[in-house]
């Protein structure tokens, strides 16, 4: 049976740098990987992912909400692990607050924006912030889908959120 797990995730900017969490693999003392600030929507939190993040945020790194400035949910990541369904709602905002403090969750980095792509990222985080850096004014909300090529090998795919009109 496939249960449903959601997520809400933060990346911030702070001119050309983003803050990054670097985290252990929880099987592992070595494996490291990198992500934004994030992590689960607490039940009361299932209507509103945007106030999760924003709890996230805080938890993780003592930003405050007055502190983030333009919170915009920019993608909807779907993928299913062992037996969930991870729905990862993710938002892009800036902050001028540079300094956070420090998390039982990982350590924090600024890490110039160009070199992001070079973290050891989840899949579809990296295509996330690849899709991103290629399309960085658009405005629409994404949903991004792992699948599976003929040979096995993972790919994303792209849609953008819409209200059709339905007669």
């Amino acid at each position: 049976m496939l249960e449903l797990r959601q997520m809400a995730t933060a990346f911030l900017f702070h001119n050309d740098s983003v803050l990054m969490m670097k985290k252990v693999k929880p099987a592992s003392s070595t494996d490291v990987f990198w992500t934004g600030l994030g992590g689960h929507l607490e039940p009361y939190e299932w209507n509103s992912p945007k106030s999760a993040c924003l709890r996230e945020i805080f938890e993780e790194s003592g930003i405050k909400e007055h502190e983030v400035e333009g919170l915009t949910l920019r993608y909807i990541l779907l993928r299913i692990k062992e037996h969930e369904i991870r729905q990862q709602f993710v938002y892009f905002g800036t902050t001028e607050q540079t300094n956070w403090i420090e998390s039982a969750e990982g350590e924090l980095h600024w890490v110039h924006r160009d070199e992001v792509l070079h973290l050891q990222l989840s899949r579809i985080i990296h295509y996330m912030i690849k899709h991103y850096n290629d399309h960085p004014h658009h405005k629409a909300i994404m949903i991004g889908t792992i699948a599976r090529d003929t040979t096995d090998e993972p790919f994303i795919q792209w849609a953008e959120l819409t209200d059709p009109i339905i007669f």
